[in-house]
């Protein structure tokens, strides 16, 4: 099969390469690929920025999630047959859908939303499970409570903007001139224009952040947050507690510990809980954002589709910050 891969990290051209169609284990599945979304993190990884978490032999597919068809199952395989057609965010430890093929554990994997074509579900996996795991699992949400969603016209923006809307919360979010119309339309209540405005200026008393951006933006995000609210990141760095809970060692714990020491006295002044997300792949999760998609209540914001050939161009597009929504990769 073909695929685009690194020999080694660096910002460096992804290769076009050849690769055997991947082996299916008893609880896997083998999907043909048809689409796959580029994130941010594909550029983290091949730039090496994720290696202090994630071991990966060279040379290394990138590409964390997609949308298919299912080609052939293990023997314990109980929850999809050949011919169904899925949508999935891959384990960390098997990425790889900038590829014509990929096998996958069974887990990780949904039925795709039917009102969606290959490319539009191909948008949804990692973002949706990363704002479902940050909204619901972590900050659990409630109705009229305020969040801050940075960067609203983002991949990840374009989601949690319409899933905190479901929930019922009450969503501020950041966007420049360029993405005004788009995150209104997704009913955001109040926009605020970061060319213009200092969001730590305007709003008080919030019960969560949802981080998009990191650095000085999540230091201030601090002051804005109330008592016993919540900051979640997928952009800033891991604390110890992160370490204690993914079990990463004691030197890597210690390490999280010297470099988010600022992070860590803000918290503790502010008295807000801060927690950096790594989220995790779910199938069980899929199917919840697909009923919701399917339901009407949230719908994919595709950007831009490139070509398989145009794998590179793609992830420059993402790399450039000018997207609005996701970018994807039409394979099949």
């Amino acid at each position: 099969m073909k695929a685009y891969a690194i020999k080694k990290y660096g910002k460096i051209p992804l290769e076009l390469m050849t690769f055997p169609v991947p082996e299916v284990g008893e609880s896997d599945i083998l999907a043909e690929i048809h689409a796959a979304s580029v994130n941010p993190v594909d550029f983290k990884m091949r730039n090496g920025k994720v290696k202090i978490l994630l071991k990966y032999k060279m040379p290394l597919i990138l590409g964390n999630d997609f949308a298919g068809v299912v080609t052939k199952i293990g023997k314990k395989v109980t929850k999809f047959k050949v011919g169904d057609e899925i949508y999935a965010r891959v384990p960390k430890n098997r990425i790889g859908t900038f590829a014509e093929y990929i096998a996958v554990h069974e887990k990780a994997v949904a039925i795709k939303p039917k009102n969606l074509s290959f490319e539009e579900a191909a948008s949804i996996p990692l973002v949706g499970l990363t704002s479902y795991q940050a909204l619901c699992d972590i900050m659990h949400l409630e109705k009229d409570q305020k969040i801050l969603i940075q960067a609203g016209a983002g991949g990840v923006g374009t989601f949690a903007i319409q899933l905190a809307k479901i929930i019922g919360a009450h969503v501020t979010t950041t966007v420049s001139d360029a993405g005004m119309e788009l995150v209104k339309s997704l009913g955001a209540d109040s926009v605020i224009n970061y060319r213009q405005q200092n969001f730590e200026d305007v709003l008080t008393n919030c019960d969560a952040v949802y981080d998009t951006l990191g650095g000085e933006y999540l230091e201030k995000a601090f002051s804005i947050v109330k008592p016993n609210g919540n900051i979640v990141s997928i952009s800033g760095l891991p604390n110890a507690k992160f370490g204690k809970q993914y079990k990463v060692g004691t030197l890597k714990t210690l390490l999280f510990s010297l470099v988010t020491r600022k992070i860590t006295k803000l918290e503790k002044r502010s008295g807000v809980k801060y927690t950096f997300l790594f989220m995790s792949d779910s199938g069980e999760q899929l199917d919840i954002i697909r009923n919701f998609i399917e339901d009407g209540k949230i719908r994919p914001i595709v950007d831009r589709i490139f070509p398989f050939s145009e794998t590179q161009k793609a992830l420059d597009y993402v790399e450039s910050g000018r997207a609005k929504g996701k970018v994807i990769v039409k394979i099949k």
